[in-house]
C-alpha cells in the first residue's frame, strides 16, 4: 500500500493451530527469518501459482490450437 510516496504495510490477523504455530517457530529458528518473513513468502508462492494457473487456463485453447497438448510441449517450446 502506498501513502504520500511513502510504503505502508498492513498488519494481517491469521488463525493456527497450536502445531502448526509451533513448526513456523521452529522453521524460523532453523532458517533465521522471522516468522513474519516465512508467511509472506508463503503468501507469495501462494499467489504466484495462483497466477500461473490462471495464465495457463488462459493460454491453453491458443497453444491447442497451435498443436501444443500437454504442459512439456508448451514449456520446451
Amino acid at each position: 500500500m502506498s501513502y504520500g510516496g511513502k510504503t505502508m504495510s498492513d498488519t494481517i490477523t491469521i488463525r493456527l493451530s497450536e502445531k502448526e504455530r509451533s513448526k513456523l517457530e521452529s522453521t524460523s529458528k532453523k532458517t533465521s527469518l522471522t516468522v513474519s518473513q516465512l508467511v509472506r513468502e508463503a503468501v507469495r508462492r501462494y499467489l504466484a501459482v495462483e497466477r500461473f494457473r490462471e495464465l495457463r487456463a488462459e493460454t491453453i485453447s491458443y497453444a491447442e490450437r497451435a498443436g501444443f497438448f500437454t504442459d512439456e510441449d508448451i514449456l520446451e517450446k
